[in-house]
C-alpha cells in the first residue's frame, strides 16, 4: 500500500522531516519528499503494510493540526486544509476496494481529530469526486459562514466529547481531502518566453475537461521566489495516456509562442510509464531510476522475503 499525503506547508523545512519520521516509525518506507515555497505545500511519499501506512497518515494529521494554521497560508496551489490531500494507492497483492476501505478507515479517525473529511476519486459516493469540486474557493470558502451552500463532509470533524463540530471546516486546519486512486504521475514543465496568460492557454487546451488529454488535470502558475513558470499537471492515466505526447504537445505550442521548455519535474514517484528514455527527453531534474515506484515496491518485497 502506497499513501501520497500533501500537506501545505512548504517553506519550514523542519516539518517534511517531522512528518517523514512520524511514517518511519509506524514501520512505512519512506521513498520521497519534496517542497516548495511558492506552492507552499510538501509532499511525502511512503509505502508499507496497510496498518502501517494508516498510522502514519493519521499521526501526519496529528502534526498538521499543530503546526499549520491555514489562517495565514499563502500559495499559488489550490488548497482547503493543512493535511489538504491523501490518497491511498493500491499495490502488489491489494485490489481497489481495500484501499477504498483503508481511506475511510483513516478519515474516521482523522475526524476525531477535529477535521472535517471529503472523500473523492475511488473513495466518494458516487465514485469519482474529484479534488477540483472540493477545493473550489480554497480553505476560505470552508470557514464558517462562508460555506453556505457547500455539501456537508463526508466526515465531520469531532470534538474531544465526539460532538460532531466544524461540518466545514476546523478553524485553522480546514478540511481533508482523502480518496483511494490508481498510480498516477504528478509532474511540472518549466517554460520561459511565454507569459503567465499564454502558459494557462496552453495548460486549458491539453486538460482532459479542456477536451485534451485523457486524464490529464493542468494549470500554470508562476513562481515569483523562483522566478519561473510552470505547466503543474496530475497524469491519472498514465497507463493509457503516454507522458511524452503530452509534453510535446507542450513543446511544441511553447515553441510555436516564441518560448521553450527548459526543464521538468516529476513530484514523488513515477510510474512505469516514465522510463530512462523519457525522463532524459523530458528533461526531468534529479532522475534515477529509483524514482520508478514499482522497482521501489520490489526492493521492500524482496526485503521482507529476505527477513
Amino acid at each position: 500500500m502506497a499513501a501520497v499525503p500533501n500537506f501545505s506547508e512548504g517553506r519550514d523545512p523542519g516539518f517534511v522531516a517531522v512528518v517523514a519520521e512520524a511514517f518511519a516509525r509506524t514501520g512505512c518506507d519512506v521513498l520521497h519528499t519534496t517542497r516548495d515555497p511558492d506552492h507552499n505545500r510538501c509532499v511525502v511519499t511512503v509505502i508499507g503494510g496497510p496498518d502501517e501506512v494508516e498510522d502514519g497518515a493519521v499521526a501526519g494529521a496529528g502534526i498538521a493540526v499543530e503546526r499549520i494554521d491555514m489562517r495565514g497560508h499563502r500559495g499559488v496551489h489550490p488548497r482547503v486544509g493543512a493535511l489538504d490531500v491523501l490518497p491511498f494507492v493500491p499495490l502488489r497483492g491489494m485490489e481497489m476496494s481495500g484501499a477504498v476501505a483503508l481511506a475511510r478507515r483513516a478519515a474516521a479517525r482523522i475526524g476525531r481529530l477535529g477535521i472535517p473529511v471529503y472523500y473523492y476519486s475511488r473513495a466518494s459516493e458516487p465514485v469519482g469526486r474529484t479534488l477540483a469540486s472540493i477545493r473550489r474557493g480554497g480553505f476560505e470558502a470552508l470557514v464558517p459562514g462562508a460555506g453556505a451552500g457547500r455539501a456537508r463532509a463526508d466526515v465531520p470533524g469531532r470534538a474531544g466529547d465526539g460532538t460532531p463540530v466544524h461540518h466545514f471546516a476546523h478553524p485553522t486546519a480546514g478540511a481533508a481531502c482523502v480518496g483511494a486512486r490508481e498510480v498516477l504521475l504528478a509532474w511540472n514543465v518549466d517554460v520561459e518566453g511565454v507569459s503567465l496568460v499564454d502558459a494557462r492557454r496552453i495548460a486549458a487546451g491539453i486538460r482532459a475537461s479542456g477536451g485534451g488529454f485523457r486524464g490529464l488535470r493542468a494549470m500554470a502558475v508562476f513562481l515569483p521566489e523562483q522566478g519561473r513558470t510552470q505547466v503543474s499537471m496530475s497524469l491519472e492515466t498514465p497507463e493509457t495516456t503516454d507522458p511524452m505526447e503530452v509534453f510535446e504537445a507542450i513543446e511544441k505550442d511553447v515553441t510555436t509562442r516564441g518560448g521553450r521548455v527548459v526543464g521538468t519535474e516529476v513530484i514523488g514517484l513515477a510510474p512505469d510509464a516514465v522510463t530512462d528514455s523519457v525522463a532524459r527527453a523530458m528533461g526531468i531534474r534529479d532522475w534515477s531510476r529509483d524514482r520508478i515506484l514499482s522497482r521501489r515496491v520490489d526492493v521492500r518485497v524482496t526485503a521482507g522475503s529476505a527477513r
